[in-house]
């Protein structure tokens, strides 16, 4: 399956709303990128993603990258070191059990807006917004081969 017909339009849509909600009150980055097949670690090919994206650009170092491959099945979660240094030990464990539960069950949509939002609420706790907060990264999904 090529990654940009993994999700509906409509799916797409609701997960790019999950990320403007989640962003309205932070100066934090969330991303999600779709692959097609992972060839290596979800992790390693997340780290890969970040770079190409520019994700380590943010001004405070707080991007979160969610990282999906579709065919291969697999996905990982990381941030930059800004908000790696604050949130809770468990966090990005906790968000990835409760994405891996919803995707398990064949809610991908779901999952990935809750684990959207999930993000956003520790970026807005530990990043609000600041009045001159520009959106250093887009909103919408991208997508690799």
């Amino acid at each position: 399956m090529k990654p940009e017909d993994f999700l509906t339009a409509d799916q797409q849509a609701t997960v790019v709303d999950a990320v403007r909600l989640a962003e309205k009150g932070t100066s934090g980055e969330i991303r999600i990128h779709i692959d097609g097949d992972c060839p290596s670690t979800a992790l390693e090919r997340a780290e890969e993603v970040f770079g190409k994206l520019g994700m380590h650009r943010t001004k405070f170092r707080n991007g979160v990258l969610i990282y999906l491959a579709c065919n291969t099945k697999v996905f990982a979660i990381i941030g930059d070191k800004g908000i790696n240094d604050v949130v809770p030990e468990h966090f990005w464990e906790d968000v990835t059990a409760m994405m891996g539960a919803e995707f398990r069950a064949g809610r991908f949509t779901e999952g990935l807006s809750q684990g959207v939002l999930m993000v956003g609420e520790k970026l807005q706790a530990f990043f609000p917004y600041q009045k001159d907060d520009v959106n250093e990264q887009p909103d919408d999904i991208s997508f690799g081969k």
